[in-house]
């Protein structure tokens, strides 16, 4: 699934780690949201690996969650959806804004190969001091440089360069920074 190659996702393996993974991300969204401590030790659990400084707002959903890496200081807010059959790989001084979903997932265009549950993975890199606006779609294989700020509303399909601004549908920069 990692590898990017070709993949059952209905194997009985990964709808069962599916299920496990989504009884966590339950567990965690009916927190009391003062609990921060017990949020946090059962993220770290959760997640492939994340820096000592990080927050999410509930709720937050996510497919495996081992695939999952965050830096210091970073923060989710409200509605973060990563489908992490991919890696995901996110740096420091990563703000994200509400609504926001990052996929790695990737379908056949052909209705025969998609209906028998046939995927594949494509991994998605956030850079360092990277701020994602509200509503952003990221899309399975982009990368995002450092220092990016995306508008708010933006469907990124393409990797960004660091040092910009980008915004739109599909986002295209729109002033060097």
């Amino acid at each position: 699934m990692v590898s990017g190659e070709r993949y059952d996702a209905t194997h009985q393996d990964l709808v069962e780690r599916l299920i496990r993974v989504r009884e966590q991300i339950r567990e965690f969204n009916d927190m009391r949201p003062s609990d921060l401590e017990g949020q946090r030790a059962l993220l770290r659990g959760l997640l492939g690996s994340c820096g000592k400084v990080f927050h999410f707002n509930q709720p937050f959903r996510c497919d495996y969650g081992f695939n999952i890496h965050i830096g210091e200081n970073f923060f989710a807010n409200f509605n973060l959806t990563i489908l992490d059959e991919g890696e995901v790989r996110i740096g420091n001084d990563v703000f994200i804004g509400p609504n926001v979903s990052i996929y790695t997932a990737c379908h056949p265009l052909e209705a025969e190969e998609r209906n028998q549950g046939i995927e594949w993975s494509e991994g998605v890199r956030i850079g360092d001091s990277v701020w994602i606006g509200g509503g952003v779609t990221i899309v399975p294989g982009v990368t995002i440089g450092s220092r990016v700020v995306i508008g708010a509303g933006s469907v990124v399909t393409k990797d960004v360069p660091s040092d910009c601004v980008v915004a739109g549908n599909p986002a295209r920069i729109i002033k060097r920074l």
